[in-house]
This record gives structure tokens, C-alpha cells and sequence, in this order.
């Protein structure tokens, strides 16, 4: 039923799910070090899943800011060869052209960022826009899902592992703080939530099916 099409859940918006690493907590100033982007899918009965991700080891801008406390955190070394690191252009175009084939197949007007502390992510992702030139974007500026607040809501926790440990989803914490993991575990989130909700009988708001 159109009830259930992806482009009329969020007013036109096609959620992808972002998560970035860093080398510390100032978007303006520290290198952006990691990129990932979970697209999302929804079956014919309205329920989302996850579909494909892209990910990207990404290279320091030119006079990028390196804070070893951020790179001991993480555990990026920036500089290592094996991580076949590309700019941030080439990351963010390859990512914009996934994201506009996916708006487009569900008739979506503009995508919208999903992140757990979405500012966080935000932030760098907008200023990597601003550091490359990118005119066009498929991503809303400043609209955001995130799901630190949505895992409060529905799951009383906010800390990611835990909100997936309420929900049911694995985490192994060994692999956290990746962007690919990270962004894997938040898009399995979303979706749960998302799906919950439809569930109980929150969406459609007619109560159809």
C-alpha cells in the first residue's frame, strides 16, 4: 500500500546511516580519518533492512590536526600504507553517487543522515563538503536522525553497545570503533527501532497495515 512506501515514512527523505572516525573532536581543525555509509531498504510490507555499505579509509587533509589521545582511541595509524587510503572527494562522490541511485529508486526528494550523536558525525561530514567544493549534495545541511536519542526513547540507553544489547543485536566491542562496524551496528539499530514501532502499531498513523 503507498501507506507503507519509503518515500512517504519520512516526508520525502531517504535515510542513510553515517559514521565517521577522526583524529580528535573539532570538525574544522582535525583530519577526518574514516568513512562509512549504510543504505537502507524497505521490504514490501514497510519494514526496513540494511543494504549495502560503503566504506572508505580516508587521508588527513593538507594541515590536518592529529591528536594522538583520538588515534590511541581509535587505533588509525593515518600514515600506514595498508590502509589504502583515499581523499575526501573521492570518498564523499562515490558515497553521493550510491546515495543518489538509492533516493531516486524510492522516489525520495533529499537523504537524511542517521548517526548515533549525528551532530558529531555532521559536523565532519559538512565540513569535508566544505573543505572539497562539493556543490551538490543529496544530503539535508543540518537535518538529522539520531539514534543515541531514539535508543533513550525506545530502549532506555544511549551508549551504542548497550542500545544493541536491549535490541537484541550482537556487538563485539573488539571491533568498535570502526566506521564500518559502527555504521553497521547503527543502521541494525534503526532499523529495529523503526520496525518496533511499526509493530506496535506507531506507523502507519491510521493504524493500517
Amino acid at each position: 500500500m503507498t501507506e507503507n512506501l519509503l518515500k512517504n515514512r519520512f516526508r520525502g527523505y531517504y535515510p542513510v546511516v553515517i559514521d565517521v572516525e577522526t583524529a580528535g573532536f573539532n570538525a574544522k581543525t582535525d583530519a577526518l580519518l574514516e568513512i562509512a555509509a549504510t543504505l537502507l531498504e524497505m521490504d514490501e510490507d514497510g519494514y526496513f533492512y540494511c543494504g549495502e555499505t560503503l566504506h572508505f579509509h580516508v587521508e588527513p587533509f593538507e594541515g590536518a590536526n592529529l591528536e594522538q589521545s583520538a588515534l590511541e582511541f581509535n587505533g588509525i595509524d593515518p600514515f600506514n600504507p595498508l590502509r589504502e587510503a583515499t581523499d575526501e572527494k573521492t570518498a564523499l562522490t562515490e558515497i553521493f553517487k550510491a546515495v543518489r541511485k538509492k533516493q531516486k529508486h524510492y522516489e525520495c526528494q533529499r537523504s537524511v543522515m542517521v548517526a548515533h550523536n549525528s551532530a558529531f558525525d555532521m559536523s565532519f561530514f559538512n565540513a569535508a563538503i566544505e573543505r572539497t567544493k562539493i556543490k551538490r549534495t543529496p544530503f539535508h545541511p543540518f537535518v538529522s536522525f539520531d539514534t543515541t536519542s531514539l535508543a533513550g526513547l525506545s530502549l532506555g540507553q544511549t551508549v551504542l553497545v548497550k542500545a544493541c544489547q536491549a535490541a537484541g543485536i550482537s556487538f563485539d566491542n573488539s571491533q568498535a570503533h570502526s566506521a564500518l562496524y559502527d555504521t553497521q551496528k547503527t543502521a541494525e539499530l534503526f532499523c529495529y527501532m523503526v520496525n518496533q514501532w511499526k509493530t506496535l502499531g506507531g506507523w502507519p498513523l491510521n493504524g493500517e497495515s
